[in-house]
């Protein structure tokens, strides 16, 4: 008999500590929270039935009448480009704001008619520099916390509270605070995970964080209080003792029966700064790219007029942007010198096959030169431009489809994309092409300087008393029709353009 009063009263003791019986324990553990439940001063939830009470609902239309017109005005906040570039500016002086100014497309542009590209690139640089002195470690870290707290304040006041008080009353219209709410109670388990995102959030709004600085920037976003910060501060304080007295953690952990449930606390930890800074100093290179590439598109456009009278030019047959297509699909460049190479094809065929080897061949042929070193530059720059003349027409027929290396790029091209090596052929192959067509490109812009500066000396010869270069003027200008001092002025200005038309496309490789 004594036996088993012991052994009662130990299973009793046992019962009350829970042991190593882990069902017990969480047993005496949900006691505990019911007991406490039971001696909140916020009467949210009956722990007999488990259900959340109409007081609890008035809790949350309370806080949904106050920040509803925040709603609204920050509905699409959290993806708003603006809304960060606004938390940046009410961190940076006058001087700085200025200086971001400078750092804009209009402005760029606007400097761009002001100075040549080599000092406006400098000045951009120098602005960038200044501009992000500015920003201190103390300062970035100022910014990226006042933004987390914009995230923070956007999360709690894009909960949906509206879905969450619909189910104490299901006649309850959204946003209408005219209608008299009747709410009444329901069951835990239909708000629990409710419950659960809402203490996800709430942490930061309980803090001590300089929300005035926060809804001065918002007003200024939107021209407007978004909120009346009296009912702000009052939904604080609220939330705080609420928060004190653990009375929606305990709900959940009771209607959960899980004890030992916390909140995940989602803290936003954004970091806006880093990405400004390497956003402005992209946005105003590329400006810059866009500007000289703008000028230099016209600067080309300008100088195709005046040396061909047009600036659709096309000449080349295999040798096309057409051809790149095939070259693209395998992820290759293809032809890179397009352009230029239609220009040298048709400033050969138009001027320098007809116009150009007429002049020249009355000056070598009929002109009488005082020594043969002075007509040897032009000759030798004229034939070594024919030459070319001849290997352009042969390189671009080889790259037909007929051709030795048009039939290697239709072998290669047929490959499947899994052959590597077909990739690896192409890619050589379409580098000797390239500089095949840069070397020819090269060489005749070359020969036609030398070309152009020997017509120049011969035309300061032409009009001196004492000719020293060719001396029987008057003979050759009798045996043509055209007046050769302007024939010759006029070839040298068309070969001094051509030239520099060229020189956009090579000087880099030279």
């Amino acid at each position: 008999m004594e036996e088993k009063k012991s052994g009662g009263f130990l299973q009793k003791l046992l019962s009350l500590f829970g042991g190593n019986d882990p069902a017990l324990e969480k047993k005496r553990q949900l006691k505990e929270i019911a007991k406490a439940l039971k001696k909140q001063r916020f009467k949210f939830y009956r722990v007999k039935n488990e259900q959340v009470l109409p007081l609890f609902a008035k809790f949350f239309y309370d806080i949904y009448k106050n920040i509803t017109p925040s709603q609204v005005f920050l509905e699409n906040a959290q993806n708003s480009s603006a809304l960060k570039m606004i938390v940046i500016d009410s961190f940076l002086s006058d001087e700085q704001l200025n200086r971001r100014e400078k750092l804009d497309e209009e402005y760029i542009r606007k400097r761009s008619d002001e100075l040549d590209p080599k000092s406006l690139s400098t000045e951009l640089k120098d602005t960038l520099v200044s501009y992000y002195a500015a920003f201190s470690s103390d300062v970035v870290s100022s910014i990226d916390r006042m933004y987390n707290l914009l995230l923070s304040f956007t999360d709690f006041t894009g909960f949906d509270y509206y879905f969450l008080l619909k189910k104490f009353d299901s006649g309850f219209p959204e946003r209408d605070f005219v209608y008299n709410p009747r709410f009444e109670s329901i069951n835990g388990e239909y708000i629990v995970d409710d419950l659960k995102d809402f203490l996800d959030i709430v942490p930061p709004i309980v803090e001590d964080s300089p929300w005035d600085k926060l809804f001065d920037i918002l007003r200024s976003y939107k021209n407007t209080e978004i909120i009346d910060r009296g009912a702000w501060k009052k939904i604080q304080k609220n939330i705080a003792a609420v928060v004190k007295a653990q009375t929606l953690l305990l709900m959940v952990r009771h209607i959960d029966k899980d004890p030992k449930y916390l909140p995940k606390r989602y803290m936003p930890s954004e970091r806006i700064v880093e990405d400004h800074l390497n956003k402005m100093k992209s946005q105003a290179e590329l400006t810059l790219q866009k500007i000289m590439k703008g000028k230099r598109a016209k600067k080309i456009d300008a100088l195709l007029m005046k040396t061909f009278g047009t600036t659709a030019i096309s000449r080349m047959k295999n040798y096309t942007g057409r051809a790149n297509i095939a070259f693209s699909k395998k992820m290759l460049g293809g032809f890179i010198y397009v352009d230029p190479a239609n220009y040298l094809k048709a400033f050969l065929l138009d001027y320098f096959k007809r116009d150009i080897k007429n002049l020249v061949d009355i000056l070598l042929i009929r002109g009488k030169w005082a020594t043969q070193v002075a007509s040897q530059q032009l000759s030798e720059s004229f034939h070594a431009i024919m030459d070319v003349a001849s290997n352009l027409v042969t390189f671009d027929d080889q790259l037909s489809e007929d051709g030795e290396m048009g039939l290697k790029f239709k072998n290669l091209l047929s490959r499947p994309d899994k052959d590597k090596n077909s990739v690896t052929i192409l890619r050589r192959l379409l580098g000797e092409v390239n500089d095949s067509m840069l070397h020819m490109l090269t060489e005749t812009a070359q020969n036609f300087v030398i070309m152009g500066r020997s017509l120049k000396n011969i035309l300061e010869d032409y009009g001196k008393k004492d000719a020293e270069m060719i001396i029987n003027w008057k003979e050759l200008q009798s045996s043509t029709d055209v007046d050769l001092k302007t024939e010759i002025s006029s070839i040298y200005k068309k070969i001094y353009y051509f030239v520099q038309l060229m020189q956009f496309f090579i000087k880099k490789k030279k």
